[in-house]
């Protein structure tokens, strides 16, 4: 039986659209929802990126701008330019797309975001929330993929679920966002000696290495849900996710497109990060309400 394909531009969508009534009762308050991405470089990708999260804000009803600073830009420049979008009380959520530049520490700019306008959930102080089980702003990526999941009332309560990649964006994040849904969680990496055996086992597999075609039908459990967070770009300009798709289509219960699953989903949850600063801001709290934390 063809495994059921899980669609995130069309979850998303929904996500977005549900989404314009907490903005027009933001808006009737006199606050505006706003995005603002920096961007260092002219990297290609980083501009369609970019271009897709703006129209994402437009759809909802929120604010979304491009800063751009050239590819020879300083860190120092970077950190003055998000010290001045910190300041701004007209900006909710700041966002430094990545990858930059060589010379640039990623960790230390993510550190210089206000963690109340960090919309991608990935400073120290949010992802110690997230460990904590308290997160005020849950990674976009791994967030995304729990959103597609019970959009299609996939549980995850005792399930075995296995997490391919260790990143601080996707792998680790996504790792503890299951354990917060009960789920036993095996994360395998570069150095697991047989991820095959592994991933056989599980029901529920993620998949985040940057590596196209790296998990193939015969890894997998029959039956098996797998969301595919890989995105490549293959000689002939196809992209391609981490899985072997036709493999996955014939094997998988469940499984999710690349181009078209976890992407849209990521930046959905990127615009709801945003709304939910804004609310933060205008409430006066010093900390956002928990986004539905399980226990």
């Amino acid at each position: 039986m063809p495994a059921t394909l899980l669609d995130g531009k069309l979850v998303a969508q929904r996500v977005v659209s549900g989404l314009r009534p907490r903005v027009e009762a933001l808006k009737a308050r006199g606050i505006q929802p706003r995005l603002a991405v920096v961007r260092v470089g002219d990297d290609p990708a980083s501009q369609i990126y970019i271009r897709a999260k703006i129209r994402a804000c437009e759809q909802a009803g929120v604010l979304g701008g491009e800063l751009e600073l050239a590819a020879s830009a300083r860190e120092a420049d970077v950190l003055a330019r998000l010290e001045e979008l910190n300041a701004d009380s007209a900006v909710h959520g700041v966002l430094v797309q990545l990858p930059m530049p060589k010379g640039i520490d990623p960790h230390r700019v993510a550190a210089h975001i206000d963690p109340d306008k960090d919309v991608d959930g990935l400073h120290a102080i949010n992802l110690g929330r997230l460990l904590q089980g308290d997160a005020r702003f849950r990674p976009c990526t791994p967030a995304g993929v729990l959103r597609l999941l019970d959009d299609y009332s996939i549980g995850l309560r005792g399930r075995h679920a296995v997490v391919v990649g260790r990143s601080e964006i996707v792998g680790k994040p996504m790792a503890l966002l299951l354990l917060e849904r009960d789920a036993t969680v095996t994360v395998c990496h570069s150095k697991t000696a047989d991820i095959a055996a592994v991933t056989r086992m599980a029901e529920v597999v993620v998949v985040a290495v940057g590596r196209p075609g790296m998990l193939k039908g015969d890894m997998i459990k029959p039956g098996a849900v797998v969301v595919d967070v890989g995105v490549n770009r293959l000689a002939d300009g196809r992209l391609a996710g981490d899985a072997v798709w036709d493999d996955m289509c014939t094997r998988a219960g469940h499984v999710t497109p690349v181009p078209g699953g976890v992407g849209p989903m990521t930046v959905a949850m990127l615009i709801e990060n945003t709304v939910q600063a804004a609310e933060c801001a205008a409430a006066g709290a010093s900390e956002c309400p928990e986004l539905g934390v399980r226990r």
